[in-house]
């Protein structure tokens, strides 16, 4: 006995391997677009210490705006607190760098601070 081929059988199979072709690629660029992510903020956590040391060699926080600082911290921490409780509450990445980055903005904002407060005048 011979099998009919028919032309819905025949669409519905190049349908199922577009599909699938498209899946490969979804994993492939969310695969990529993670490993972007997780670079550049890693990078992102190292870009504060020049500002960090700036302000240190200059004893003067003057001309940086601890309102923006303060707002960075908390928008780096709620984000990794969105990210862990949209995560299932697991730690990833995402999660990691997002606190990196909280920590040195929470950082930044400690010495523009503290030459505030305790600074040269």
């Amino acid at each position: 006995m011979s099998a009919t081929v028919t032309p819905s059988a025949v669409h519905s199979a190049g349908e199922e391997e577009r599909v699938e072709s498209a899946g490969r690629l979804r994993v492939s660029y969310l695969r990529l677009l993670a490993g972007a992510f997780t670079l550049f903020s890693t990078i992102r956590i190292f870009a504060y210490v020049p500002t960090v040391w700036a302000i240190v060699q200059s004893a003067d926080s003057g001309q940086h705006s601890l309102w923006t600082w303060i707002t960075w911290t908390g928008a780096n921490v709620t984000m990794a607190a969105w990210l862990y409780e949209h995560g299932d509450q697991r730690l990833n990445r995402a999660i990691a760098v997002s606190i990196g980055n909280a920590v040195m903005c929470g950082v930044t904002t400690a010495v523009i601070l503290w030459f505030r407060r305790w600074g040269a005048s």
